[in-house]
């Protein structure tokens, strides 16, 4: 880019353009060195292939302090010939941490020991199969699951539960089954009706066409293939009928305990001594009549799946007689779970409750049913922290599905101060203020009062710090937002699991906030 007679171009003028072009070539960057194929080798020893406390370490620092003897019984129970079966302190270690860090499927886990660092190292180089994942969750869900307590009690003595104030709460979640896999008792009976005639019909057009073809072409020859297409109509109808008469056995035993409670009514006021003769006659005549209709519908109470919480169990609506009411529904892959509305949504769903103490948002007692309302939660919900906790605690807040006289005058009995809401303001609740009104709206009024300014708005408005962001890093960080069981006990124990990693985690942060990881074990042995 010269200029004519080689004068250079912009002889005699200054440029900076070669000067630039240097200075570019000088200040380019270099690469950090990448050697993809280059051998090398991990750390000798698992501790160092993480950062010190790490949650994979303070998990199997944690598992060998807990008390699994249970499970070591059921294994060794078993016939000792075979395969050796893997350690139970490594199956419950990889299935604790992985809960903890949103792996819920046994494929999930089996993968991780492969191309996950901190189940590598819980794994300590093992490759337990999917399927035996799964199989020890199975085997040994009631002892995994009553690991929860162990865990409370670890958080406990590090001082991360006060029980001042609790929170109760519930939530919706997803069953591992579709709602449009459910059926209503009227829709069942239209359906084993048409079934009912094709399965006629197609042994009709069968044995027409086996007349047709053997005029034709002799007897056993080129007959159509009507028997495989008859044989799926017959499944389908038989399923159906053992659903239908499912579901008609479930509103018979519903309709029996509800007899039978009418009948328990009826005794007491017949004992009432305050009542007059007369009705009290009339009560026992009641009661009499109630108990043999229910012994009618029912000879033996209910023996169907049973709590130790005694949490509510949804029960099938019935007709008077015992049948299912048209519109009572039975779901074909999972029967125990129930549609419940979740964000204005019908979804097929689980009720899963907790309550959670208000210092560190730790689950102090937890449990699940298929009743959607929460009312009927609170009263064995707070047994059940009693029972866990060995003491009553101070205040306990709540939303307004569970407000009601009952409750109200449970917790007081209890020594528990409630702290409960009570919806939007009604007409009898002025009244109730003034002295009229039922014993219940006086309840009602007085809650709404409480509530409205001062301690007690203040005291409420603490609900939402504790017991609210504790589904929010259950289903939104951790992502667990449906169960992977099917049954009731099942996901029972599945739900104690995901309540108990939710302790663990919090007990993971708070020790290495404390920077005690070092007491972890002289307090979860008790000392």
């Amino acid at each position: 880019m010269g200029r004519q007679g080689g004068e250079p171009e912009g002889a005699g003028e200054f440029t900076s353009e070669p000067i630039c072009a240097s200075v570019v070539a000088m200040a380019q960057k270099s690469y950090r060195e990448w050697l993809p194929d280059q051998p090398y080798l991990l750390p000798p020893s698992p501790s160092e292939w993480l950062p010190t406390g790490h949650l994979a370490y303070f998990v199997m620092d944690v598992v060998g302090q807990l008390d699994l003897s249970k499970i070591e019984e059921e294994i060794q129970s078993k016939d000792p010939r075979g395969e050796k079966p893997y350690s139970p302190q490594m199956m419950t270690a990889l299935l604790l941490y992985s809960y903890s860090t949103g792996r819920f499927s046994s494929r999930r886990i089996a993968r991780g020991t492969y191309d996950d660092v901190p189940l590598r190292v819980i794994a300590a180089g093992e490759h337990p199969h999917f399927t035996t994942i799964n199989q020890f969750r199975l085997d040994h869900w009631d002892s995994l699951a009553a690991l929860f307590e162990q865990v409370y009690g670890m958080c406990l003595r590090v001082g991360m539960v006060r029980l001042g104030e609790v929170s109760l709460d519930g939530a919706k979640i997803k069953a591992n089954a579709s709602k449009h896999k459910a059926m209503s008792y009227q829709r069942m009976g239209e359906e084993e009706r048409r079934l009912r005639a094709e399965v006629q019909a197609l042994l009709q057009r069968g044995k027409d066409i086996d007349e047709q073809e053997d005029a034709l072409y002799g007897e056993g020859e080129d007959r159509e293939d009507v028997p495989k297409e008859l044989a799926r109509r017959e499944q389908r109808l038989q399923k159906l009928q053992a659903a239908k008469a499912e579901l008609e056995k479930e509103a018979a035993v519903a309709r029996a305990e509800g007899l039978r409670e009418l009948a328990a009514g009826q005794r007491a006021r017949a004992k009432d001594e305050e009542v007059r003769q007369d009705e009290r006659k009339r009560a026992e005549g009641r009661a009499k009549k109630h108990e043999e209709q229910a012994e009618a519908l029912c000879p033996e109470p209910d023996e169907g799946p049973k709590d130790q919480l005694q949490l509510p169990l949804n029960r099938v609506p019935c007709e008077p007689e015992g049948l299912p009411k048209p519109k009572a529904q039975r779901n074909f892959t999972d029967p125990e779970s129930r549609i419940m509305v979740k964000d204005g949504a019908f979804v097929q769903s689980y009720n899963g409750q907790i309550v959670v103490d208000g210092e560190n948002q730790i689950i102090v007692a937890q449990g699940v049913s298929n009743q959607a309302p929460d009312a009927e939660y609170l009263v064995p919900m707070v047994e059940r922290t009693l029972e866990v906790c060995k003491e009553a605690p101070g205040a306990l807040l709540s939303d307004t599905g569970y407000f009601s006289e009952q409750n109200i005058e449970a917790l007081l009995a209890a020594g528990i101060e409630p702290f409960i809401a009570v919806g939007r303001e009604k007409k009898a609740d002025t009244a109730a203020t003034t002295g009229e009104g039922t014993a219940a709206q006086k309840i009602r009024a007085e809650m709404a009062e409480k509530l409205k300014e001062g301690r007690g708005k203040e005291v409420y408005a603490r609900r939402k710090g504790t017991v609210e962001p504790v589904f929010g890093q259950i289903e939104e960080v951790r992502g667990f937002r449906r169960f992977s069981q099917r049954g009731l006990a099942k996901v029972r124990n599945e739900w104690a699991f995901v309540c108990l990693t939710h302790n663990l985690i919090k007990l993971f942060r708070y020790t290495t906030a404390q920077g005690s990881m070092g007491r972890l074990s002289f307090v979860a042995r008790g000392g």
